[in-house]
């Protein structure tokens, strides 16, 4: 699968996507600092679903109804690095064909995968 990894997203993720056969854009990769618009708008342009562990996205997608080919919304916080990659990793494999075209919010113990409007 083709993923944007915003600047939020803790690099042991990307890394870990990477070596499950992924390819993983990454933000703090490429150039920092760039707007959420941006962010969504480059990962439209890769065909990629979004990754990241910022809530605006979900402003973006659904009251100024953005359009996005999928995000994923990593709400993690507390886990160490590696346990946040192998919950991610978990979640991708086990959701892989639900993801494109929604908005899927991840955190300890549960996923919720929502269709955009």
């Amino acid at each position: 699968m083709n993923f944007f990894a915003d600047e939020s997203v803790d690099q042991p993720i990307v890394e870990r996507l990477r070596a499950e056969g992924h390819s993983v854009l990454a933000v703090i990769e490429m150039e920092r600092s760039i707007t959420d618009e941006e962010v969504l708008g480059r990962a439209n342009q890769q065909a990629a679903l979004l990754l990241t562990a910022d809530k605006d996205f979900g402003e973006l997608v659904f009251r100024q109804r953005l359009l996005a080919t999928g995000i994923v919304l990593l709400r993690l916080a507390g886990l160490s690095p590696g346990a946040k990659a192998g919950i991610v990793a978990t979640v991708i494999r086990d959701h892989a064909r639900e993801l494109e075209g929604t908005f899927t919010v991840v955190s300890p113990g549960m996923v919720r995968i929502r269709p955009q409007l």
